[in-house]
């Protein structure tokens, strides 16, 4: 390609046990997956359709220290499932949504709280609240040939050493094949999209200095330090 300006490394996440890495397309993040979560941001805990937001393929960070962001003084973890589509589509049936994973990860949803509040309060989009660098620390995806598709198990949060965050992934509103279906309905699906599947209850704030540690049942760990 006759390129005007430098090409940019594309976003890639490692993947466990092999050198490979996996190439990133989009990321999309489901919102409220979890009914103690939907009750602690004030929404509804019932099965709604569920919703969806976006950040961007670098917004992927694959090292273990985070930079805190600018325009927030209220940054706040949401710990997830991530899924990786090998396969994509429009309008996939639940029942054939699972052929399309490649494999899953461990996410931190990473979110200006003050700012997304300020942005609903004004009507306006939250996506800076969301959408900003770094905001979707990963760690590597591990290929559903070698787990399968974990539909149940601990999901975790620890900020130095203290349990913030826990639930099952059992818990969810919207399982990831439910997931996959209802949003290839709004999107044609590609290959190299990431799926952030929403958080359990116990959000909440962290500053510099704060380590991190998350984890998924049968799917990995990962840690973060913010600086």
């Amino acid at each position: 390609m006759n390129s005007i300006i430098p090409l940019w490394p594309l976003p890639a996440v490692p993947v466990a046990g092999s050198e490979a890495q996996f190439p990133v397309r989009r990321i999309f993040c489901v919102g409220r997956n979890y009914a103690e979560h939907a009750r602690e941001m004030g929404g509804n805990p019932e099965r709604e359709p569920p919703f969806f937001f976006m950040k961007p393929a670098d917004a992927i960070l694959t090292g273990g220290r985070m930079d805190y962001p600018s325009k927030t003084s209220d940054l706040q973890h949401e710990i997830e499932l991530v899924v990786a589509l090998a396969r994509g589509g429009r309008d996939i049936p639940a029942s054939a949504a699972l052929d399309c994973v490649f494999g899953y990860a461990v996410g931190l949803d990473m979110t200006r709280r003050d700012l997304q509040g300020e942005l609903k309060a004004k009507g306006r989009s939250w996506e800076m609240g969301k959408a900003f660098d770094q905001s979707a620390p990963i760690s590597p995806i591990v290929p559903a040939s070698s787990i399968g598709h974990p539909q149940r198990g601990a999901i975790t949060l620890t900020v130095n050493s203290q349990s913030r965050q826990r639930g099952d992934l059992a818990d969810m509103i919207w399982p990831v094949a439910d997931i996959i279906a209802n949003l290839s309905a709004y999107v044609t699906l590609q290959p190299g999209d990431l799926i952030y599947t929403g958080t359990p209850a116990g959000v909440g704030k962290v500053g510099r200095g704060d380590r991190l540690e998350g984890g998924v049942e049968g799917v990995g760990t990962l840690s973060v330090t913010i600086v």
